[in-house]
Order: structure tokens, then sequence, then C-alpha cells
């Protein structure tokens, strides 16, 4: 257990709100919030001033109201994301805000131009495109992302007079939002600030031994390369530590000088442990003691050996906080304790919700009127914030289980690429398991952490159902059962599961000859397996409230066994993939 490491204890979250700058009378996020409400963004929804007698020019298929209506709807679509992006943008920091204005600015600016310089006949413009980086994670798997691609309409074709008075009013607003945060550079900017005395009282009272690591990250790739160039400076400068940055989105940068700054060496100089650096790099003293990241390695990476996570941006969608929480609550860490640090808007969660969801009802109004929806406000949506905002407020006080949220999540957000990862691993070397026999079992010596019992790994072979929906890996349900009949850890809780499993086995590549021994001789070389039956029944048990004693011991040999009675709700057949015997 000392070799392998063990679960690090969660302190309790540390929640900032530092004020968008020390400027005084300066704009705070709720005016800024103001103003964005009021943009109609009409520089990506020009279908909408194309003349009616025109539209079938632009259509994908033949001309018909239902059409027309569904290109201005993914228009509105669009303007709706946009808008959001506006928001989230400015939630990271006030540099990627900016630089969002800018952009859209000069896209409105332009096409200012090109009509004012219109002096009749065809004059073609080219639709809004927009760009996949300016988006987080999630975003960027939105189909509007490829609308306007090759996109291109005919002036003559407009009522471009509206649509320049739109685009006017447009870029008054946004200038007028330019100039509001022109001021608050690095030295201003609140946010940055608290984030560099946060830095330098991790680094000079480390929380775990001389640990000075911290993990920074940020969903957009525009605020992680602010941060790198003030963050790497400055620990450079005031403690001669190195930084780094990844981005997924353009190469890694950081204050190491190495030949090769790709991901792998990156991540292999923050967590040298985790990533085996002394068999990949074994001949180089580098370290890396600060990473700034986006969502590119929320997933799927082992960084235990940092104890100091800071999420400089709330995701709106509460999963991705803990996925990247998870990159340091890891078996395996040498660390005692570990911290989440959330920054959040200068403002209290209900007026933050309040600001957010009053933005998405406007634009789906807008949606509305130009679909034709007649009822524009969706209970779900409603459903939604309120979700988003009881997991924030327990984001607040606690670092939250992904297997303990309510609803809303889905197998995709559980986090468990790094499990992917291992398997992809195993078969390579091994090759591939599917001629391998239900049934099988293994023997591993208990610990501390891991009382001595049995973990069992089940398949439902009728697919199609699944009690309540709430088994996430459904067809598959694991237990581990103990000896005395306590469920340590049941099929709700996947990734608790896949981590003790790897605890248990990881690294052991051959059966353990005394362990085997005293099983053998306990079943009779498999023959009696009644005890493994019995805790197999009250595993059973913890997931439907039927009993199948007479079936179990032919279970236990591989075969399949229906468990049905009248108070199995969606569980009807079960096959046995295999057994972890905990001695």
């Amino acid at each position: 257990m000392t070799e392998i490491g063990a679960f690090p204890k969660r302190l309790p979250p540390i929640s900032l709100r530092p004020c968008l700058t020390d400027l005084s009378q300066a704009i705070n996020y709720g005016e800024i919030y103001g103003e964005l409400s009021r943009l109609n963004l009409a520089v990506y929804a020009p279908m909408n001033y194309v003349h009616a007698s025109k539209l079938s020019k632009y259509l994908d298929k033949a001309t018909s109201e239902g059409d027309a209506l569904r290109i201005k709807g993914q228009e509105v679509g669009i303007v709706r994301l946009m808008t959001i992006n506006l928001l989230k943008r400015l939630e990271s920091s006030v540099y990627s805000f900016r630089m969002t204005l800018d952009r859209i600015r000069e896209l409105i600016n332009g096409m200012i131009g090109k009509i004012d310089h219109y002096s009749g006949g065809a004059s073609i413009v080219d639709v809004a495109e927009l760009n996949n980086t300016d988006f987080d994670f999630d975003d960027q798997n939105t189909d509007f992302l490829s609308y306007g691609k090759n996109r291109r309409i005919d002036l003559a074709d407009m009522d471009y007079l509206s649509w320049r008075e739109q685009l006017a009013a447009d870029a008054e607003i946004l200038n007028l939002l330019a100039l509001m945060v022109a001021d608050i550079t690095s030295e201003h900017d609140g946010k940055l600030q608290e984030l560099l005395k946060l830095i330098t009282q991790k680094i000079t009272a480390p929380i775990n031994d001389d640990n000075k690591k911290i993990l920074i990250f940020s969903a957009f790739s525009d605020t992680a390369e602010y941060l790198y160039a003030n963050v790497s400076a400055y620990v450079k400068d005031r403690f001669e530590l190195d930084a780094a940055m990844i981005t997924g989105s353009t190469n890694g940068k950081t204050t190491v000088k190495l030949q090769h700054t790709d991901m792998n060496t990156i991540l292999t100089l923050f967590s040298p442990l985790s990533k085996d650096k002394d068999i990949l790099m074994p001949e180089s003293n580098a370290k890396i003691d600060i990473l700034i990241g986006t969502d590119c390695i929320s997933e799927g990476q082992n960084l235990q050996d940092c104890d100091y996570c800071v999420n400089y941006d709330i995701h709106w969608n509460p999963v991705r906080i803990i996925q990247r929480f998870g990159r340091i609550d890891r078996i395996g860490s040498r660390n005692a304790v570990i911290q989440l640090v959330n920054f959040w808007p200068d403002m209290e969660l209900d007026e933050y919700i309040n600001l957010k969801g009053r933005v998405e009802t406007r634009m789906t109004i807008a949606v509305a009127a130009a679909t034709g929806d007649e009822n524009p406000i969706d209970p779900d949506a409603k459903g939604e914030l309120e979700y988003r905002k009881a997991q924030l407020e327990r984001l607040q006080r606690e670092v939250v289980d992904i297997e303990d949220m309510q609803s809303g999540i889905s197998i995709m957000d559980l986090g468990l690429n790094e499990f992917r990862l291992d398997l992809l691993d195993y078969v390579k070397t091994h090759g591939d398991l599917d001629a391998m026999p239900f049934g099988l079992h293994a023997v591993v010596p208990s610990s501390a952490d891991c009382p001595p019992g049995v973990i069992y790994v089940l398949k439902n072979i009728n697919g199609g159902v699944n009690i309540g929906n709430q088994n996430q890996i459904h067809p598959f349900y694991m237990v581990y059962i103990t000896n005395g009949g306590e469920v340590v850890c049941d099929h709700l809780s996947p990734k608790a599961m896949f981590d003790t499993l790897r605890l248990l086995c990881k690294g052991k590549t051959k059966p353990i000859d005394g362990l085997c021994r005293e099983f053998n001789t306990e079943t009779k070389d498999g023959k009696n397996m009644r005890r493994y039956s019995e805790l197999l029944s009250s595993a059973i048990d913890s997931i439907i409230d039927a009993k199948g004693q007479s079936e179990l011991d032919a279970f236990l040999s591989g075969e399949a066994v229906s468990f049905a009675s009248g108070q199995i709700k969606g569980l009807d057949d079960f096959e046995l993939i295999c057994f972890l015997a905990v001695r």
C-alpha cells in the first residue's frame, strides 16, 4: 500500500470572488451582463435580412417556409451561442473577453465597410464563420460551428440598410464595452492579482511537505495564454520556479529549455512520479511546478504528484469542475491532503444564475420569433438552470463526486478515460479479450482500505432495461462486498470501484501462489463455492430485491441464470463476467 500510495484527504474547497478590478468607478459583472443582453449580433444572422423573394437562392433544399425557418433558426442559435460565449469568456478573464470583443468588432466593422462601399449590382459577402478555438470544449461540439462555411450572400438580395442599422447598434455597444474594460490591464486585473497571491501563499506555505506544485485550469486558450505570460514570469522572478502551459490548440510552452514541448514531455516534468519520469527521461533534471491548461487535460491524465488544483473559471457544466480536480484526486498520491480552489464571479450565486437565465431566456424568445415556436420557454431549460444552481451551491461547500450528482450526467461525463487507456495498453500487450470465457476469477491481498471480501462484475443480458436509469455503466454491474456481507462499494459508484480494482490489481502480473493455495483449499479446488454463493446473493440483493439461492452455484460457473421475480424492475438476466477474491 505504501508503494502504491493511497487516497489523499480532500480539504474543504476554497471559494474566491475577487473584484473585476481595483480601479475606482470601474464597471462590474452585472453592468456588463446588462450591456450584453442588448446585443443583437446581427453579423451572425444575415438571412434575417434577405428578401423573401430571394430566399430560395440560399436554401439547401427545395424552397419552402420550413427550410427558411430552419436556416433562420440556425442563425439565431448561433447568436445565442455567441452571446453565452461572451458571458463565459468574461467569467474566464477580462483579457479573453476583450479579445473576443475585438474579434467581433473587427468582423462587424468590416461588414459595415462593405455595405458603405456598395453602389448597386452584385456584391457578394461571406457569412461570418465561427472559430473553434473561441469556444470551450463543450461548445466546440455543437453543430452550429459548421454553419457559415462556404456560405455567401449577395447584398443585392438583402435589405442591407436595415442590416447595417443593426450592425451599427451592435458596434456601438461593443465599443462601449471595450472602452469600459480597456483600462483593466494585468496590474489592475483583480482576478489575476488574487491568483498571484494564492500562488505565493501555496509556494511559501505548502500543504504537503515541500510540494510547490499547482495545476491551474481555464476553459479558454486565450485565458491560458494570458495566465502563462503573467504567472510564468512571476514565479520565475520571485521563486525561481518553472511553469508550463498546455492548451491543445497550440504547441505547449514552458520556461524550461527543452528540445520538445509536446504534451507528454511537459506532463512528465510536472508529475514525474505518476508519469514514470525516471524511466522515460532518466537523464533530465528539469522539473515544472506550475502547469496551466485547458480541458484538453481534464480527462485521462494522472497528475497526482500535484496537490493543488485551481479552477480559474467556473465551467457552466459542473461535471468539468469535478473532472479537473480528478487529475490530482487519485490513488497513488503521495500527498496527505489535496486542495481545490474555485474562482467565482464577484456576485451572489442567485444573482449569477438569474443573470445567465435572463440572457438565455431572451435568446430563447428570439429563436422562437425566428422559428415560429409558440412555446419558447422550455420547462426543461428552467429545470436545467435549477439543477446547475444546486450543483454549483454544493461545489462552494464541498468537493462533489460525479456519482453524487443527482441527475443529468451521462456515461461520457464519468471521466473514465484513464481506465480506457489502461485497457488499451493491456490489449496491446495481451491481445483481444473477446475470446476470454466468463466466470474467471483472481485472488489478491487485502489492505487497510480494501477489506477481505469479493468484487463481483456482472452483466445484465437484457440490455434494454435499467432500474430508474441509475446505473451509469449499464448493462454492467459491480459490487464489492466484505466476507461479513457488508457492501463496501455498490453498483452506483463505478469510478470508486474502478479505482479500487486498479489499487488491488495494478502491477500484479502473476498469480500470488500463497493466496491461491488458500483459496483452492477453502473451495476444494472450486467444487465448494457455498460461501461465495452466499456473498453473491447479498451482492445481488444490493441491486435488486430478489434471491435465487438454488441457482447461484451454477451462476458462479459462468452460466446465465435468471433472477427474475415479481419484485424485479428492469433487471432480469445476468451473466458473471468475473470476480475478484480479496483475502
